[in-house]
């Protein structure tokens, strides 16, 4: 006579994988095992599997929290790490299909066999597919927006090298040691009526790299005879300041990034972008202060970009023309009216900033500035969920820029310390002591080193040009900036 084997006693037989007896007892499991993998295995009594699925998901549960960004300069570090955050979407959506295949996996275990009724069939597998999409569609969006944000980072901050752009930076030592960086703002208009890019928008913002506070330069399109730095090859070829025979437009500020690329290929260097090296060149002339990294927007694309958003909000107190030209007598189609609160699409956004007819440059900078600003108030972390993937493919399109890859986290970490201030804006119009046809720039370098200057040098001496972009963008009917 056989002895039974060791650890079972006479007269009972090793317990077998166990089912449930009714659906709705699997289903209570299965929908257990959506939050705990691994129980619905254990009450199945594969002890091994069950065992290990819980192991895995606790393991992988515990490194998810430790990983996970913790704070919002975590989560943006992150999201302008191209490789992080491709590896986090690729683990992320590996973890999401053996999530999927557990709660599957547990709902066949456990199921009743045999089906007495047809409907047990398609209502258990119709509640489990429910159950799996509940949770793959959102965090599907997630891995599918990360890969769109790796893609972004990845087309606009890769093999953007130009000549002019700081050296000896690091991830460590972002500034080089210095107390400031500027970041040259540029709106160019490559519209279908132009050769080439012009930039009618110039906005020259310098931070405080250890506080964030900001002071910004706007600059006339239409500013004449603008000189180079003295080490700059540009200097030797234009020691008067940019300037030559023919159209005078072609000689202005907004014609430089167009102009110099094609009067001198390569004179400044191997760059990804001659023009912005050239203009960035010109501003540091102008304002006597150095310019490190440019950022262009390009026209053709913000309305894209702005209907991406879904709109922008401003404050319009007199009506903006849209088509028209004041010299050539071309009246305008129509026209933007008045109103606290107007919320724009691309195609009037797109025309509240660029919109001359009627009104003088500096009016149309003081709207671009106010554009600027309500691009900033819509990037709320909401609206960027919601409409991330338009968002990121108008990105890779309109913007491009000289920041390196490596120097992001530290751009992230000193915009958001920016945001704690209230920007100062100087803007460069005509007045007594300034005009762009023929500028003192001596006078505007006073200008510039007085608004840099700690508070406490010109507390009582602002500025002459000084503007608070808060009032500028105000409801003040019939007032025009």
């Amino acid at each position: 006579m056989s002895m039974p084997p060791y650890g079972i006693k006479p007269g009972r037989r090793k317990a077998g994988p166990h089912r449930c007896s009714a659906l709705p007892h699997a289903l209570g499991w299965t929908l257990l095992s959506a939050v705990l993998p691994g129980a619905g295995f254990l009450h199945s009594r594969r002890q091994r599997l069950g065992s290990l699925v819980l192991l895995l998901s606790g393991a992988t549960g515990v490194w998810a929290a430790v990983a996970a960004p913790h704070n919002l300069r975590g989560a943006l570090d992150l999201a302008f790490d191209p490789s992080r955050l491709t590896r986090a979407a690729v683990l992320t959506a590996v973890c999401l299909t053996a999530w999927v295949a557990v709660v599957v996996g547990t709902f066949v275990v456990l199921r009743p066999r045999p089906a007495t009724h047809r409907w047990q069939v398609i209502g258990g597998s119709a509640f489990v597919s429910a159950l799996c999409l509940v949770v793959v569609a959102p965090v599907g969006l997630v891995v599918r927006d990360a890969f769109a944000q790796a893609h972004v980072v990845n087309a606009v901050f890769t093999h953007n090298r130009t000549a002019t752009r700081p050296t000896h930076v690091t991830a460590e030592d972002p500034w080089n040691g210095r107390s400031r960086v500027n970041v040259l703002l540029l709106g160019g208009d490559s519209g279908p009526y132009r050769e080439g890019t012009r930039t009618d928008t110039m906005i020259l913002a310098s931070l405080d790299t250890r506080t964030g506070r900001t002071v910004t330069f706007g600059l006339p399109r239409n500013l004449m005879d603008v000189p180079f730095p003295d080490n700059s090859p540009l200097h030797a070829l234009y020691p008067d300041g940019f300037t030559g025979p023919g159209d005078p437009g072609s000689w202005m500020l907004n014609a430089v990034y167009r102009e110099i690329p094609i009067l001198h290929p390569h004179v400044l260097g191997a760059s990804a972008d001659e023009g912005a090296d050239a203009i960035k060149q010109a501003v540091e002339g102008a304002t006597g202060i150095p310019v490190d990294y440019f950022v262009l927007v390009d026209f053709t694309g913000f309305r894209q970009l702005v209907d991406a958003m879904g709109g922008i909000t401003v404050n319009v107190n007199v009506p903006v023309a849209i088509n028209g030209q004041t010299d050539a007598g071309i009246p305008p189609t129509g026209y933007i009216q008045p109103g606290p609160d107007q919320h724009l699409d691309g195609f009037h956004a797109l025309w509240y900033a660029r919109g001359r007819y009627g009104a003088d440059d500096y009016q149309r900078m003081s709207r671009q500035r106010c554009v600027v600003n309500a691009i900033i108030d819509e990037a709320n972390p909401v609206n960027l969920l919601r409409r991330y993937q338009a968002l990121a493919a108008a990105g890779s399109r309109v913007v491009s820029t000289d920041i390196p890859q490596q120097l992001l986290p530290a751009f992230v970490q000193l915009a958001l310390k920016a945001k704690d201030h209230r920007a100062k804006s100087v803007l460069f119009r005509s007045s007594a002591d300034f005009s762009p046809g023929s500028p003192d720039f001596d006078y505007m370098h006073q200008v510039v080193q007085k608004a840099l200057a700690p508070p406490a040098h010109h507390r009582h001496h602002a500025p002459p040009s000084t503007e608070d972009d808060q009032d500028a963008c105000a409801y003040h009917p019939g007032q025009s900036y």
